[in-house]
C-alpha cells in the first residue's frame, strides 16, 4: 500500500540541516567516529537516502520528547525541576498505573503543572490483565468489564481535562476511536498505544493506525531495517525506548539516537531506566524509587540529546508544547458506513 501524496499529512522530511559548533563551524549528520574510522579503513557505509522517514510532525519538528513512569503529581514536580535544571525539553510525560490510581485532585494537580511547562500529560486507561484474575491473558482488558473500566476511566479523565491516554488493547483503542469520533471524546483527544503491546511488522503497525492509534510505542529491539518497513506504510508518529526498562528487554539504544530520528520520524525519544525497580501500580510505599529514578530518566534524557547534538542531528525538534500527530488514516468508524 502507498502513502498518500506529501501535503495530505504530516510535513515531508528535508535533507538534514547542518547545525554550527561555536568553534568548529557546520556539523552535518555524522556516524560516530566516523572521521577517526575512515582513515584506518573502518569508514560506516554511506546512508541510503532511500532509507530516511520522509514524515515529520505537522510542526516540521522529526523529533519529541517523552519521560515514562510519571506516577503522580509530586514524580511530575520532580521531572520538571529537574528538566528545568538540566535543559532537557519535555514535551510529554506519561504514567503507567492508571487513571484509577489517581485522584481528581491529583490528576488536576499534575494538569496544572504540565500546562505551566508545555508538556502533555498521558494517562493510562483501565484495568488491565496483568493486575486482574487473567493474568495469563497479557496486558489487554479481559472481559466486557474490564472494557468498560478503560473505558469509563477515559471519560473521566478526559472531562478533567487530560487529552492524551494510553491504551494496551486493541478492541479498547477502536471503542475509544469511535468515540472521539462520535463526540463523547473530545476531538482533540489522543490514544498512545503502549509499549506492553507494541506492533513489530509494518502491517501490525498500519492497523494500529486505523483502530485510531496517534502514536505507537514499538519495542526498542527493532532494527534500523526494520523501522524503515513501517515508515514504508504508516505516517504514524513512533514512540521508542531510547533506553527501555527491565520488563521491556533493558535495551540501550543511545549511539543509534540520530539513526533512530532519519528513519523513524516523527519519532518520540523516550528515556526509560534500565535496572531500576518496578513502580506499577504506584503507591507511597515506592515513593524514594519513583523520585529517584524520574530524576535519573530526565539525566538519561540530558545523555541522549547531548549525543543527538553531536552527530548533528538535534536540529528539528518540534517546538515546546507540540503534542498532535497530523492528519492520520483511519478505519471508517460504523456510523460513517455507507448502508
Amino acid at each position: 500500500m502507498t502513502l498518500s501524496p506529501p501535503g495530505t499529512g504530516p510535513l515531508p522530511l528535508s535533507p538534514p540541516e547542518a547545525r554550527t559548533h561555536p568553534t568548529t563551524g557546520p556539523l552535518p549528520f555524522r556516524h560516530p567516529a566516523g572521521h577517526a574510522l575512515a582513515p584506518l579503513g573502518h569508514a560506516a557505509p554511506a546512508d541510503d537516502p532511500a532509507d530516511a522517514s520522509p514524515y515529520a510532525f505537522p510542526d516540521g519538528g522529526t523529533w519529541r520528547t517523552e519521560i515514562p513512569s510519571v506516577e503522580g503529581p509530586e514524580v511530575l514536580s520532580a521531572v520538571l525541576k529537574e528538566a528545568g535544571r538540566l535543559g532537557v525539553p519535555v514535551h510529554r510525560v506519561s504514567q503507567g498505573s492508571g487513571v484509577w490510581m489517581l485522584t481528581d485532585t491529583e490528576i488536576t494537580d499534575m494538569l496544572d503543572a504540565c500546562a505551566a511547562h508545555g508538556t502533555e500529560l498521558c494517562l493510562f486507561t483501565g484495568p488491565r490483565g496483568t493486575w486482574d484474575v487473567g493474568g495469563a491473558t497479557g496486558p489487554r482488558a479481559r472481559g466486557q468489564e474490564a472494557v468498560a473500566g478503560c473505558v469509563e476511566d477515559a471519560l473521566r479523565a478526559t472531562g478533567l481535562g487530560v487529552r492524551c491516554l494510553l491504551v494496551a488493547d486493541e478492541g479498547v483503542l477502536w471503542l475509544l476511536h469511535r468515540l472521539r469520533a462520535a463526540g463523547t471524546l473530545p476531538a482533540g483527544t489522543t490514544f498512545k498505544v503502549s509499549a506492553l503491546i507494541g506492533p513489530v511488522n509494518p502491517a501490525a503497525y498500519e492497523i494500529y493506525e486505523r483502530l485510531g492509534a496517534d502514536s505507537l510505542n514499538v519495542p526498542s529491539d527493532l532494527t534500523l531495517d526494520q523501522l524503515t518497513q513501517i515508515r514504508r506504510v504508516s505516517r504514524a508518529p513512533m514512540d521508542f525506548y531510547v533506553e527501555a526498562p527491565d520488563d521491556l528487554g533493558g535495551y540501550v539504544r543511545m549511539y543509534d539516537v540520530a539513526q533512530l530520528v532519519r528513519r523513524g520520524a516523527p519519532l518520540y525519544l523516550k528515556f526509560g531506566l534500565s535496572r531500576s525497580p518496578a513502580l506499577y501500580p504506584y503507591g507511597a510505599q515506592l515513593r524514594a524509587a519513583a523520585l529517584d529514578s524520574a530524576r535519573e530518566r530526565v539525566r538519561r534524557g540530558r545523555l541522549v540529546l547531548d549525543l543527538l547534538a553531536r552527530l548533528g542531528g538535534d536540529g528539528r525538534m518540534s517546538p515546546p508544547g507540540s503534542r498532535l500527530p497530523g492528519e492520520l488514516r483511519r478505519f471508517p468508524v460504523p456510523d460513517e458506513v455507507d448502508q
